[in-house]
């Protein structure tokens, strides 16, 4: 991103203050990091290519409040952060972001691709409702904020991206009985989003060692999958769970 009014825009959305700690996922040459580093406590600048982690020293040299960590955030030892301000590549999106709703943080601003962001609040049964927009409702509450355009990244995209905000519920919207049995469920059923339940189900029902007859019982056993709610899913799940 280059554009210095939206790189303030989202140092802004994240209410920085000097105790913070805040992440950068795909530091790049720094335009991010620069604005940064005066507004917190320490920055964590995580950037994969080489080259760009040799410029990115250098332009960051006289920050001293600066940690630049080469190589993946998936897969690299990161440091305790509580906040994430970041412009991830698009192409890891989703990785990042089930990586990041598994860690202890108190808010991320991030620009994703337009369509991503728009997954992620998206309505019940629509064609971009998806295991993402279920997994992300549960643990967190998401804002969608600024379009930024394409134009705005060095080197151009093809699409518009968006500015999101993203706050871990302190409370969960629903209860569970599993967890791990909700995550699979809704992993495996979103895979045949347009069948009915009691079709869709029976695989995850022989994964987990129950008769699939099971499946014309259950809750919801005549809606689509894409028509499930959240809390269809948590319900579902809790019915299953051992």
């Amino acid at each position: 991103m280059t554009d210095e009014s939206f790189l303030h825009a989202m140092v802004s959305y994240a209410s920085l203050t000097q105790d913070d700690v805040v992440l950068e996922i795909g530091a790049g040459f720094g335009a991010l990091t620069r604005v940064l580093s005066p507004l917190c406590g320490k920055v964590i600048a995580v950037e994969t290519d080489r080259r760009l982690v040799a410029a990115l020293k250098v332009e960051t040299a006289n920050l001293l409040n600066i940690t630049v960590i080469e190589g993946d955030v998936l897969k690299a030892t990161i440091p305790p952060f509580n906040k994430v301000v970041s412009n991830p590549p698009f192409h890891i999106s989703s990785p990042v972001l089930f990586w990041l709703l598994n860690r202890n943080f108190d808010r991320a601003v991030l620009t994703f691709q337009k369509e991503f962001a728009e997954r992620l609040v998206a309505e019940v049964g629509s064609k971009d409702y998806s295991r993402l927009t279920v997994e992300t409702y549960y643990r967190a509450e998401v804002e969608l904020l600024d379009v930024v355009p394409k134009e705005t990244f060095y080197p151009h995209p093809n699409v518009d991206a968006r500015i999101v905000r993203l706050k871990p519920r302190k409370t969960a919207p629903f209860q569970l009985k599993n967890e791990e049995t909700f995550h699979e469920l809704v992993r495996m059923l979103f895979t045949q989003r347009n069948k009915k339940v009691r079709n869709a189900v029976r695989g995850f029902l022989r994964k987990v060692g129950k008769e699939e007859e099971l499946a014309d019982s259950l809750l919801f056993h005549d809606k689509r999958v894409r028509e499930l709610a959240p809390e269809d899913f948590g319900a579902l799940a809790n019915e299953l769970a051992h």
